[in-house]
């Protein structure tokens, strides 16, 4: 993006926060339903920073930009802001976040604007801990950003379209049954969704609203009692006929996505209205008497998605196998045009990946933005290859590199996820000597048993042990929740152990999570080994008194790349896992693929 571009958005913001006498400005990464993955209209971050990250808040003074960001980013936001006159700060345990800032360097009387549509319930209270021992002004009823940017883009229209009934084995209406379950063990006369993912899940409707997850803008408010009405807040024009026969029999009504907040004024003194303060907007509410009652926790929804039924499970395990299939094919022809000399780029792979995955069946879109990172590129843990930076696959004679490629796909049976790193050239006994320690760290976690109903951070620990005893480590979260055709990252389950630990995070049988240790070398190379696994009961527990533990089924089949291995760093235990592993893939892929993808499938599966 055009550096001076950046420098003249910033400057007309500060003219409008100087005729409107605001202090600061905050800009966060987030629309009203509080995603991950973000429409075009609510890229406001990204529109005055330039920094393309997933991750990022925004904070501009009349003489101060700054953008907060984890470690993921560090090195990819310190090259997109170079030259911007925002200076990069680094979010990490210890050091200041943008509210810290805030309270720190601002004066008594001071007004922070930020624009309440895209500010969560649980932040605004974060703002007004830290604002009101210094007596300053948090205002949310201000779109400053709408004022300067003329060209924003419209909010999208993709029609909706129905979850495909062969892979959905639970109706909307029993859904919604127990969800007012949820709200009635929780006391609530009326529970407002916003999450998209939730009301995806909810309604078995999907959509295209949202690269990467197959989502649409909606909100819903479900009142208790059957009897009364579940309303789907939703532009009109994206529903089909057919779609709203289907939501009228499942007991839910349509009305405009607008006119959530004022079905929202309509609540009483009398009523309880359940909501996730993470995942609702303080806009959302604008319209709300100051009486209504507040239960604020976890949507019931999140709980109940996050735990897929056997029928799922079986489905995503196809979704795994026709995506093993497709990476087969991606790595033998990439593979073999290496061999013939030709110079492939990292966007080289990401469109060789779209192209075999959208060949299988049920196949909808990718599930995120590939990354194909090579040699220091691999480095940064969440990279991207633009047709405006990119590298090509080149080392010199004798010499060699590690390709990182992260990637997955959205299937109408499963969401795929998957990470592999690839070796180019002659590679060195310090690229096996990682790789392999990597691949000690995800043995560890994929043979791990644990209590059922454990805190999912806890468990960080167990994959990080082996980085640990080499006195290495990485900074992102080990594990992440996957949907169920929606999307890639899912709660409440993460593993991490920087995360809290509330009994929302319980690791429960049918969740399914990534694992995914790494290792970064900045300016040299990356790797991440990744797969998705299954909790799953111990069949055969030998200690009953000590109540239910889980343990993983590994759900992705796709070889590990066993020429990257220093073997002598291995025990048996764990030579054994990889050959069984290999076994398993050989076994679920063999009859998927043939010619040239076999062969690559057949060697690449070979007991070491």
């Amino acid at each position: 993006m055009n550096k001076q571009h950046i420098h003249d958005r910033i400057a007309s913001l500060r003219e409008r926060m100087a005729a409107q006498d605001l202090t600061a400005i905050i800009v966060p990464s987030a629309d009203p339903h509080l995603s991950e993955y973000l429409p075009e209209y609510w890229q406001g971050r990204l529109w005055l920073s330039g920094f393309t990250g997933s991750v990022g808040t925004l904070v501009v003074t009349a003489d101060f930009a700054g953008l907060w960001t984890d470690s993921r980013y560090w090195v990819h936001a310190a090259a997109q802001l170079e030259g911007t006159g925002i200076s990069l700060e680094k979010l990490a345990p210890g050091r200041p976040n943008h509210i810290d800032w805030l309270a720190t360097h601002l004066a008594e009387g001071d007004s922070v604007a930020v624009d309440g549509n895209v500010l969560s319930i649980a932040e605004q209270d974060k703002l007004l801990d830290a604002f009101d021992a210094n007596d300053i002004t948090l205002i949310t009823e201000r779109d400053v950003l709408t004022e300067i940017w003329t060209d924003r883009p419209a909010l999208p229209s993709a029609k909706l379209y129905q979850h495909d009934a062969q892979f959905v084995a639970q109706s909307a209406t029993d859904k919604l049954a127990a969800v007012r379950s949820g709200m009635q063990e929780a006391g609530a006369t009326h529970h407002l969704l916003s999450s998209l993912d939730d009301i995806a899940w909810l309604t078995n409707l999907r959509g295209s609203d949202v690269d990467y997850n197959p989502v649409f803008l909606a909100h819903m408010l479900i009142s208790a009692d059957s009897a009364d009405s579940a309303t789907l807040f939703v532009d009109n024009s994206k529903v089909s006929s057919d779609i709203a026969k289907a939501l009228e029999d499942s007991g839910i009504t349509l009305a405009d996505y607008d006119a959530v907040q004022d079905a929202l004024s309509a609540l009483t003194p009398g009523d309880l209205l359940l909501l996730d303060p993470n995942k609702v907007a303080v806009g959302t509410l604008s319209k709300m008497a100051d009486d209504v009652g507040f239960i604020e926790q976890i949507a019931p929804s999140t709980l109940l998605k996050s735990v897929k039924s056997d029928a799922d499970i079986e489905h995503v395990r196809e979704a795994m196998r026709q995506d093993g299939a497709a990476l087969c094919e991606f790595f033998a022809t990439f593979e073999q045009r290496l061999a013939n000399g030709e110079r492939l780029s990292e966007l080289d792979v990401d469109s060789m990946l779209i192209e075999v995955r959208s060949q299988q069946p049920h196949y909808v879109s990718p599930s995120f933005p590939t990354i194909a990172g090579f040699n220091e590129n691999g480095a940064l843990p969440h990279y991207r290859a633009t047709p405006e930076k990119f590298s090509y696959l080149d080392v010199a004679e004798g010499e060699g590199g590690l390709l990182l490629i992260d990637s997955g796909a959205q299937y109408q049976n499963g969401t795929t996820d998957i990470t592999r790193v690839v070796g180019i050239g002659q590679v060195s006994d310090e690229h096996k000597r990682d790789f392999t320690t990597v691949l000690k760290a995800h043995i560890a976690l994929a043979r791990a048993y644990f209590p059922d109903g454990i805190a999912s951070p806890l468990i960080d620990a167990i994959c990080r042990a082996p980085l640990w005893q080499a006195q290495m480590d990485y900074g992102h979260g080990t594990g992440h929740g996957v949907g169920y055709f929606l999307n890639v990252h899912e709660g409440p389950q993460v593993i991490a152990y920087s995360a809290s630990t509330p009994k929302e995070r319980a690791m429960k049988a049918g969740m399914i999570s990534s694992n995914e240790p790494g290792l970064y070398r900045e300016g040299k190379w990356g790797i991440r080994i990744e797969n998705l696994v299954v909790n799953t009961p111990v069949a055969n527990p030998t200690e009953s008194e000590f109540g239910e533990f889980l343990h993983f089924e590994t759900v992705t089949y796709c070889p590990i790349d066993t020429r990257l291995l220093d073997k002598s760093l291995l025990d048996q235990v764990e030579v054994e896992w990889l050959n069984d592993y290999h076994r398993q893939v050989y076994a679920e892929l063999k009859d998927r693929v043939a010619g040239a993808a076999l062969d690559w499938l057949t060697e690449r599966t070979q007991a070491i």
